[in-house]
């Protein structure tokens, strides 16, 4: 590794062997710590509101603030790898969430702990918004579904053992240990990155601070509206919000017309293959976020399991997401991601609705296998469809492409979280029922769409 040059031309189909495997070492590691971060901080609310004595309705906000800041920024700092290169802005965001995660670690109080965790999400968006990009890049052309395959791993086995790695820190330490033991991690990724990660093509055009304000006030708005409506707060409210996304989304369609790059890459959606993998990946992660937030509530609530096998339950899909998602990357070097991702969203949509025949009283096996399954639909469609998204856009326009896949994960998860809460809201204890009968629906949306991408030429 000491051989290798950071100054290196910009590469056009990926790295040598050798360097392509510690640029990969530093991209999924600082991935990985972003994917981790959320689902440790979910767990150490409790711990910290105990600590710093504050009330678990403003404890969540350690939470809030951290997917706010991600939402705001993820395609700004896109639009901008674009133009500075996108190893810059992901070595970058690595730096600034490295520093604001000993931030956490020092916090001393609810508001020194949010400011750090603004600066962490802010971080984690410089990450995850060119991700997608670089490993374009990383590896060669034949090798990209591979490379998605693998991304898709990390983001599984992360969300996976993020609980298990928090409970246990929180065994035998306090929780700023959970934000600490980024900082060793952190500073090797960075290091490694530094000596690595391949310079990329940049856009001549300058950026635009004024779109990027528009876009981070549209995401905001729109993200926090939905969130609004799944909280039961007033319509009102909730109406405000939205018709404010409006309002600033199309200003910043009005200020962004013919710009070469605009930063809601409008321009990559007039692509049919682009339009309809974005679309579907939206439904499959409504599909995951209808399933995260109502099964919970149903193992505990209505079948009276216990935290410890409510987590037992939700392991199997994604084990099986990490299982599958290598397997199905290197199948979409080789197949077409339409008919993967269809194929995936069937198995997907066939395991909601098995999901929501339960039995009244299901055994263990009963719901593992059917997990399973949801867990080998998702992971077979996720990385195929990743594939499509990147091959659909330019290499220019790569920034764009990632920043979006980040964006609609997010807004998809958000989408379904909302729309569980409105079932519970409208059926009670039985709303998982219907969340997960939605889901089934959301998925045949998706698989729909997915197969519609057979005819785009």
């Amino acid at each position: 590794m000491d051989a290798i040059s950071p100054t290196l031309a910009p590469i056009t189909d990926g790295l040598p062997p050798e360097r392509r495997r510690w640029a990969v070492l530093a991209i999924f590691t600082a991935l990985a710590m972003a994917a981790l971060d959320t689902a440790i901080a979910n767990i150490a609310l409790p711990a910290i509101a105990a600590d710093l004595h504050t009330t678990p309705a403003d404890v969540i906000w350690v939470v809030n603030v951290y997917q706010i800041a991600m939402v705001a920024t993820l395609l700004p700092l896109a639009a901008l790898g674009e133009i500075v290169g996108h190893q810059r802005i992901y070595l970058g965001g690595l730096l600034l969430f490295t520093i604001a995660s000993l931030a956490c670690a020092l916090a001393w109080s609810l508001p020194t702990l949010l400011v750090a965790r603004v600066l962490q999400g802010l971080g984690a968006a410089g990450v995850m918004s060119v991700n997608t990009a670089l490993v374009r890049f990383v590896y060669p052309s034949r090798l990209h579904g591979r490379g998605f395959g693998n991304n898709a791993l990390v983001v599984a086995t992360a969300f996976t053992l993020g609980p298990a790695i928090a409970s246990g820190v929180l065994s035998v330490a306090s929780w700023p240990w959970l934000f600490a033991i980024n900082i060793p991690f952190g500073v090797v990724a960075m290091l490694v990155g530094i000596k690595t990660l391949p310079q990329t093509p940049r856009s001549p055009h300058a950026f635009d601070m004024l779109g990027a304000l528009l876009t981070a006030i549209c995401l905001c708005l729109f993200i926090v509206g939905i969130g609004s409506a799944a909280h039961g707060t007033s319509a009102v409210v909730v109406i405000a919000e939205l018709m404010g996304a409006v309002i600033f989304g199309a200003l910043l369609l009005r200020r962004q017309a013919g710009h070469p790059a605009p930063m809601l890459p409008i321009d990559l959606f007039r692509r049919p293959m682009f339009t309809l993998s974005v679309a579907t990946a939206v439904c499959s992660f409504a599909v995951q976020g209808l399933a995260f937030v109502s099964l919970p509530f149903y193992f505990e609530d209505v079948l009276h399991r216990t935290q410890v096998e409510t987590g037992f339950f939700m392991t199997p899909w994604s084990i099986v997401v990490a299982i599958m998602a290598p397997i199905a990357g290197r199948l979409s070097d080789r197949h077409s991601a339409g008919l993967l991702g269809g194929i995936g969203l069937v198995l997907l949509g066939i395991g909601m609705a098995l999901l929501a025949m339960l039995p009244a009283s299901p055994s263990v096996a009963d719901i593992v296998w059917r997990m399973a399954i949801c867990g080998c639909g998702f992971g077979f469609f996720q990385s195929p469809n990743m594939k499509a998204i990147m091959a659909s856009a330019p290499p220019g326009r790569s920034g764009g492409a990632s920043g979006l896949v980040a964006t609609g994960r997010l807004i998809g998860q958000t989408i379904g979280a909302a729309l569980a809460a409105l079932c519970f809201g409208l059926a009670g204890h039985g709303g998982a029922t219907w969340a997960l009968a939605l889901g089934a629906g959301f998925a045949a949306i998706g698989c729909i769409m997915s197969f519609l991408r057979l005819t785009v030429r």
